[in-house]
């Protein structure tokens, strides 16, 4: 069955922990925010914001699309993710990736930038061993201990990993060491052939990819006509990566009517994703109605595919 998750923009803290509440009512399998200590916009830290979900959901999964794993300590990352799936009684996604498109971010954190992908893969290796291991020994490039160990370890023995990005260098690390992949940007065939590169990556580290979850971030917009929908989506999007979004609505936008974009989101299914992460593009007072439209008249095709 095709799950969905619903990564949510930023709100005043009373809306926002009512929208995550609304959000498992609805239905959605899981809820999601994005990541970075230094943006274009204000944005909330979030392991932070996921731990203030904890408490007020009971069922839905919390997840990081993704988690800057280069600009932190892994040590530390895997402390606070354990005790965020203590918290939350075994819910995380732990999502995480490279980053880079802000590199001021990477000096502010006084990490060189050039090193953030061997960063990643190696803090990926860290964080499992420390949920794992009492004690852990680890010896790498960027980290070096001998026995010791992070409690209370998480619920889930390991919370699941999902590699986000669409480099090479990603689908390689999703292969290699992900438990699932998620994908923001492209197309469905560039979809099915990053999947088989995935493929040959586990193949080549003599992985199994049994469990393993094919994602994908989707930027929509549900509008009542495909031309309204798509001017929201590009100005919207334009303002919050400061760039011109115009030539990538048709190529990578999932809008118009709920028809619509269903039909846009089905040609990834085909492609073999198994899993939305549905950001909501729009006036953010507008985004618990889209919610709203999207569990109403999208979710239910799925479920009954």
């Amino acid at each position: 069955m095709t799950g969905f998750g619903a990564q949510l923009s930023m709100h005043p803290p009373e809306e926002q922990l009512a929208l995550v509440q609304r959000v498992e009512q609805l239905g959605f399998d899981s809820v999601w925010t994005g990541d970075h200590v230094s943006f274009h916009n204000p944005l909330y830290e979030s392991l932070t914001l996921l731990a203030s979900y904890a408490p007020i959901t009971r069922r839905i999964r919390l997840g990081t699309a993704v988690y800057l794993l280069a600009l932190r300590s892994p040590a530390v990352a895997a402390k606070i993710t354990a005790t965020l799936d203590v918290l939350s009684g075994g819910r995380l996604i732990f999502g995480v990736g490279v980053g880079g498109e802000n590199p001021k971010e990477f000096e502010l954190c006084g990490v060189p930038h050039a090193e953030r992908g061997a960063r990643v893969t190696e803090g990926i290796d860290v964080v499992r061993a420390l949920w794992r291991e009492t004690p852990a020994t680890f010896h790498g490039r960027f980290s070096r201990f001998e026995g010791v160990s992070i409690d209370p370890k998480p619920v889930q023995k390991l919370p699941p990993i999902w590699v986000g990005g669409r480099s090479d260098a990603a689908l390689v690390r999703a292969g290699s060491q992900g438990d699932g992949w998620v994908s923001y940007v492209v197309q469905p065939e560039r979809y099915a052939r990053s999947l088989e590169k995935i493929r040959e990556a586990a193949h080549a580290a003599g992985r199994s990819l049994t469990g393993f979850t094919g994602a994908h971030l989707a930027f929509i917009t549900v509008g009542r006509d495909y031309e309204r929908a798509r001017k929201t989506w590009v100005s919207v999007l334009s303002r919050r990566y400061a760039q011109d979004f115009e030539p990538l609505a048709k190529k990578y936008g999932v809008i118009g009517t709920p028809e619509q974009c269903a039909e846009q989101l089905a040609a990834f299914c085909d492609a073999g994703c198994t899993y939305f992460l549905l950001s909501a593009i729009g006036d953010p007072r507008d985004e618990r109605e889209q919610l709203e439209t999207i569990a109403a008249e999208i979710l239910p095709r799925f479920r009954a595919r």
